[in-house]
C-alpha cells in the first residue's frame, strides 16, 4: 500500500488519511489505474503520478480550504491511468471553489476540455474515462460533493456503512426509467459485482440517450431519480457527523461475490483504529489478509475522513 498523507494537515477538524495499491494479492503485476488528490489546508497536495506518490505545493491556494478525490481509470477502454492523472492535474490547476454551482462548472468545462484533448479516435466509445468522487471543504462551509462513475462515499458508523452516492451503471438508468424497482436495484448494485459503467468522465455518459454515448456529463437530481434515490443527488451540500467515519474508495473494495457482507464488516473493522492513518491501515490489511469471497483482481484505493470536534460545520 501507498500512504501519501502522512505529511499533511488538513486543519483542527478533519483527520485524514489515504492509501492505494495496485491489488489486495501480494506479488500480482497490475498497473494501478486509480489515482487519488489531497489538498491539505495549508496548499500542499499529494497524488500519484506513473504510479508513484508525489508532492506538490498549490501556488495561491485559499489557508483552510481542503479538496479530496478518488478516481478510478476506465482499463478496459485503455489509457485509464492517463485519463486519471489528467483529472488530477486538472484539479491541481482548479482554484478553490465555494458554491456548488461554481464547482459543477468548473468541473464541467475540465470535463469538456479533457474530451478535446483526448479526441484522437472518431469512436467516442473507445474514449478513456475515468471515475470522480470528490469533496470540496471551504473553511468555515459545509463540503460539496461532486461525483461520476461508480466510486463511491460511505459513511461508516458503529451501526452501518450507509453508501452517500449513487453507481452510474446501466441499472442505475434501468431504474430511473421506471424498469428496476428498490429491491431489485439494490440487489445488483451493491449485492453482486458487475463492471459495467454507464458514465465516466471524459468518456460521457448513457443516461441521456441509452443507445449512444452522449459528450457531456449527466447529473443525477431528484428530478431523474426514482423517489428512494432521490436524496442521494450527485452534486450537494454535506453534513459530516462527528464520531462517523467517511470513505471515499474505489470499486476494487467491492469488486467480489457479495459485498454487502464483506462491507457489513468495515463498521467494526475501521472501530480499531484511532486515527484515520490507522483506519485506513486496517482496511487494507484485511483486504490482504481476510479478503472477501470471489474477489476480482482490482486497483484499490481509500481516502478516510474523519471529522473531529469543535466544529458545527462537521457536527
Amino acid at each position: 500500500m501507498i500512504a501519501a498523507s502522512d505529511a499533511l494537515r488538513f486543519g483542527p477538524h478533519l483527520d485524514v488519511a489515504v492509501g492505494t495499491s495496485a491489488a489486495a494479492i501480494a506479488g500480482v503485476a497490475l498497473e494501478n489505474q486509480d489515482n487519488f488528490l489531497l489538498i491539505d489546508a495549508h496548499g500542499r497536495a499529494a497524488f500519484l503520478r506513473d504510479q508513484q506518490a508525489q508532492r506538490q505545493d498549490v501556488d495561491g491556494w485559499r489557508e483552510g480550504h481542503v479538496r479530496l478525490a478518488v478516481l478510478d481509470g476506465m482499463g478496459g477502454h485503455g489509457r485509464g491511468r492517463e485519463a486519471a492523472e489528467a483529472v488530477v492535474a486538472g484539479l491541481l490547476a482548479m482554484t478553490p471553489c465555494h458554491t456548488l454551482a461554481e464547482l459543477s462548472d468548473r468541473l464541467d468545462a475540465l470535463h469538456a476540455a479533457l474530451q478535446r484533448d483526448f479526441a484522437g479516435d472518431d469512436d467516442a466509445a473507445r474514449r478513456p474515462g475515468t471515475t470522480l468522487t470528490l469533496l470540496e471543504c471551504p473553511l468555515g462551509q459545509a463540503p460539496l460533493l461532486y461525483h461520476i462513475g461508480d466510486s463511491r462515499l460511505y459513511e461508516i458508523t458503529a451501526e452501518h456503512a450507509l453508501p452517500l452516492t449513487v453507481d452510474h451503471v446501466p441499472a442505475t438508468a434501468f431504474a430511473m426509467a421506471g424498469v428496476l424497482g428498490e429491491q431489485e436495484w439494490w440487489q445488483q448494485v451493491h449485492g453482486e459485482h458487475r463492471s459495467q459503467i454507464a458514465q465516466a468522465f471524459i468518456l460521457g455518459n448513457a443516461f441521456a440517450q441509452p443507445s449512444m454515448l452522449s459528450d457531456p456529463l449527466f447529473e443525477l437530481t431528484p428530478l431523474n431519480l426514482p423517489a428512494w434515490l432521490g436524496h442521494l443527488r450527485d452534486r450537494r451540500a454535506l453534513t459530516l457527523r462527528t464520531g462517523a467515519v467517511y470513505l471515499l474508495a474505489t470499486d476494487g473494495f467491492w469488486a467480489c461475490a457479495a459485498p454487502q457482507r464483506w462491507i457489513g464488516r468495515w463498521p467494526q473493522l475501521l472501530a480499531r483504529g484511532a486515527s484515520a492513518g490507522a483506519m485506513a491501515t486496517l482496511l487494507f490489511d484485511a483486504m490482504r489478509s481476510a479478503p472477501p469471497a470471489g474477489l476480482h483482481l482490482d486497483n484499490l484505493t481509500a481516502i478516510v475522513v474523519r471529522p473531529l470536534a469543535g466544529d458545527e460545520t462537521y457536527a
